[in-house]
């Protein structure tokens, strides 16, 4: 007698399978490469880890995802740590990623170069589009650790160099889980900020993990945006990081980077003190040459022939005042001979004149009576002489027949 198999719903199966692939797989690490890598619009990533002959599909939450320490591209090896999981809407298996590492130091020499390959084809390195580095900063803003000794060398070359120089500090994570999107954001609120004239970014020197960070493409990002100037100052002389190859100017240290961004104040003050002699020199020039041409015009005729004009105008205004002087004095003395004369003549004609010599005026109502028939027998008359008048009245033997 056969028995007949257990009847499974899908879900009940799916369940079964659920339980004993997750509890069987619950932590472990899977080795592969990376392939159909994409970020949903959720933030959470889901791609595929494969090898040569097998495939299995991989979540990455939006949580985890933004403890990356480094930015998974398709084709790059990787060790994946997490459990398998069922998406029973599905009915697929696949890894549930808890953390994401590059599988060894050339994996992340790899990724390094896709990186800045991709980059440079961007046009992110082009000189074009550095910014050059002001002369004489006042204020500098430094993006690093606040306990590395990145910020001591920093603050020991400044305030060496430039005391006067105003230093801020935006402290951030230089490596680990979040520390590339820290230094974006902190070169970003830099430029909001927008009262800082240069930025020092970097840290001290490291393995190419703890570097890892300034090889981010959102730093890369933010400091090709930057419309700061950015001194990149990540490790030491001989690592480079894609930072460095974004940045206005890239320095070997960051004590190096302290020294870029000022001038010693032994320099700034001897540019001054040269400033002050050139200036002085090309003032006192510039004097000596205009005296020199004061000089020549004072000697020119130009110069001499308003004077001279002023000269030959005063003596013509002295000859024509003589000549109206000597013109008025004739007129006067002509005029003056005319009076006399008229005086003489008006004397001559002189009435009291004439009454010294014997004769009288006869007046009548208070007007002179000229002829004898204007006198009736009866009127009231007067007769004038020279010494007094005489009253008299008109009889019939006054009148003596012409």
């Amino acid at each position: 007698m056969t028995t007949e198999p257990h009847l499974f719903s899908v879900s009940e199966l799916t369940l079964r399978i659920k339980a004993t692939l997750e509890g069987n797989f619950s932590d472990i690490s899977l080795t592969g490469e990376v392939s159909n890598f994409k970020i949903h619009t959720s933030g959470h990533s889901y791609f595929t880890i494969k090898d040569d002959q097998a495939q299995i599909s991989a979540v990455m939450w939006r949580s985890r995802v933004s403890q990356l320490q480094f930015t998974p591209e398709n084709g790059m090896k990787v060790i994946a740590r997490g459990k398998v999981s069922v998406y029973p809407v599905r009915g697929v298996y696949q890894i549930d990623v808890l953390s994401l590492h590059p599988a060894g130091i050339g994996e992340l020499q790899a990724a390094f170069e896709r990186l800045k390959n991709r980059l440079y084809d961007e046009g992110l390195f082009d000189e074009r589009h550095k910014l050059p580095l002001p002369e004489y900063p006042l204020s500098v803003g430094v993006v690093t650790s606040a306990t590395g000794a990145a910020i001591r060398d920093i603050v020991n070359v400044l305030s060496r160099r430039a005391p006067y120089l105003e230093l801020i500090l935006h402290p951030v994570l230089v490596q680990g889980p979040g520390a590339a999107a820290e230094i974006a954001g902190a070169i970003r609120t830099f430029n909001e900020y927008g009262k800082v004239d240069l930025l020092i970014v970097g840290r001290g020197g490291g393995s190419i993990e703890d570097l890892w960070a300034f090889n981010e493409e959102v730093v890369a990002r933010a400091i090709h945006d930057s419309t700061i100037p950015v001194v990149s100052a990540v490790g030491h002389e001989v690592d480079y990081t894609i930072a460095d190859f974004v940045a206005d100017l890239r320095a070997p240290t960051p004590s190096a980077a302290a020294e870029l961004a000022v001038k010693p104040r032994e320099e700034i003050v001897e540019n001054l003190a040269n400033f002050y002699y050139t200036a002085k020199n090309i003032a006192e020039s510039a004097v000596a040459a205009y005296r020199e041409r004061i000089s020549h015009y004072l000697k020119s005729y130009a110069f001499g022939l308003p004077a001279e004009l002023v000269r030959q105008k005063s003596q013509q205004l002295d000859d024509l005042t003589g000549t109206i002087s000597r013109i008025a004095g004739y007129r006067m003395s002509s005029e003056k001979q005319h009076l006399t004369a008229m005086r003489k003549r008006l004397e001559n004609l002189d009435p009291r004149r004439i009454l010294r010599r014997g004769f009288v005026i006869v007046s009548k109502d208070g007007r002179a009576v000229g002829r004898s028939r204007e006198i009736n027998a009866g009127d009231h008359f007067r007769l004038r002489f020279h010494d007094g008048t005489v009253p008299g009245i008109a009889t019939d033997e006054t009148r003596e027949s012409e």
